[in-house]
């Protein structure tokens, strides 16, 4: 059975992370921990992950939130009987709805299964997940982050973390993408936590 991050999980796993880093262990002891977002596995919650591809946390909510307003949870089904019209009212560019409608489209007849993902190690989920268009490894890895709750995932082209990681680390340039892959090595095998810790450094430092 895989590891599931809970409330009590990602408390231990931060506690045991902050006796090998003392940066995210000051962090830890004067802002605590985040709530521990999650979101419902499933269609709705990937295509929500392809709307938030590319644009600002605002801009995200907002046609998340239209979503909702038509299903929620959403459907391949449902998603495919939307109008064009009714897509671009929502806000998706034509790109990202021909993304939406080809993942329905996979998942309807049976050629992708995101129950087979669930059941999937980490790096062959993602393998599986980016043969389809409008999903790269970003995409992938906060899927089975909040969706499926993975330990162990350092989504290391988030700009969240990577100024998260700058902020906590007192660095004054971006680190290569190399140099913030050396970083996740100390927080294995709960990469997952350093990073929630990460995008709630970055969120407290804009005062959100």
């Amino acid at each position: 059975m895989k590891i599931k991050i809970t409330k009590e999980i990602f408390k231990q796993a931060v506690e045991t992370l902050s006796k090998r880093d003392p940066d995210l262990n000051m962090f830890y002891r004067t802002s605590g921990l985040p709530l521990l977002r999650t979101r419902p596995p499933g269609y709705g919650t990937l295509l929500k992950v392809i709307c938030a591809q590319q644009v600002s946390t605002a801009a995200a909510r907002a046609i998340t939130g239209r979503l909702d307003a038509i299903s929620k949870p959403m459907t391949p089904e449902i998603f495919m009987g939307i109008s064009d019209k009714k897509v671009r009212e929502i806000g998706l560019s034509r790109q990202k709805e021909m993304y939406g409608r080809g993942i329905a489209e996979a998942i309807i007849n049976g050629t992708f299964s995101l129950r087979k993902i669930a059941n999937m190690g980490d790096e062959q989920a993602i393998a599986e997940m980016m043969n389809l268009k409008g999903i790269g490894r970003w995409t992938a890895e906060v899927y089975l982050i909040f969706a499926l709750r993975r330990p162990d995932l350092w989504p290391i082209d988030d700009l969240g973390i990577v100024k998260g990681v700058m902020g906590m680390k007192g660095l004054t340039s971006r680190p290569s993408r190399q140099e913030l892959i050396h970083i996740g090595e100390l927080y294995k095998p709960w990469r997952s936590a350093a990073a929630r810790m990460m995008w709630h450094f970055t969120n407290v430092s804009r005062g959100n």
